[in-house]
């Protein structure tokens, strides 16, 4: 399931994000990154225990709990706090699979990694290259979106991020761990879901039909759910 969510942040959040990020200090990319992952990844971070990480996350974290397409597509349990990178001239992320399982910073807990998101954060004409590759089942996908808008994919996708050839490029990247494991599963919840909100509003009302397809959604998530 690879899912385009446009319009995460307003344009407001998106300055008020970039004008804090933009002002602190970065480190070495490498430093978030899993033994393979290091190897391939090429650009700059901000330090994830920075305080301007932090401010920035809860932005996003507000904006997520807030969207309804976040939160049908990816039924979340767990966000791990949002991460931030800065691709320069030349920067790039070769072709990897994100770590399965994630530590969630200061809680002495970890994740299961089953969904990706890349929050676009720089206009795509500010930048030549950058577009982040998924390659799935269905071929591989270029993607390269409006800031503010959002990516949302398997954590177990091929992906990568082309060489920057002109300008710079600012994103945030996060995992989630879903109430629902399977990624087929959560598929075909989440086409149930978006079916049934777009009946009800052609019909601009409930019926015992919507109703009762309603029940159907409800009743599959709790058969599938795990918390």
């Amino acid at each position: 399931m690879l899912i385009e969510i446009p319009h995460i942040l307003s344009s407001e959040e998106v300055a008020s994000i970039c004008a804090t990020i933009k002002a602190t200090e970065m480190v070495d990319g490498r430093t978030t990154a899993g033994e393979m992952a290091a190897r391939a990844k090429h650009n700059l971070q901000l330090a994830e225990d920075s305080p301007e990480a932090r401010q920035a996350g809860e932005i996003i974290l507000r904006a997520l709990g807030r969207n309804a397409a976040f939160n049908s597509a990816a039924l979340p349990f767990r966000v791990l706090p949002p991460l931030f990178s800065r691709y320069d001239m030349g920067m790039r992320f070769d072709a990897h699979v994100d770590g399965a399982v994630r530590a969630v910073p200061g809680a002495g807990i970890r994740m299961r990694a089953d969904l990706s998101s890349t929050l676009f954060l720089t206009e795509p004409e500010d930048y030549d290259g950058g577009e982040l590759v998924i390659e799935d089942t269905y071929g591989v996908h270029e993607i390269k979106l409006p800031a503010g808008h959002m990516i949302l994919y398997p954590a177990s996708s091929l992906h990568s991020v082309n060489p920057i050839i002109r300008g710079t490029r600012w994103a945030s990247f996060f995992w989630t761990q879903s109430m629902v494991k399977d990624d087929g599963l959560r598929t075909l919840l989440y086409d149930l879901d978006r079916n049934i909100m777009e009946i009800r509003r052609c019909l601009a009302a409930d019926t015992t039909a919507t109703l009762a397809l309603t029940g159907v959604y409800h009743n599959l998530l709790r058969r599938t759910v795990e918390l």
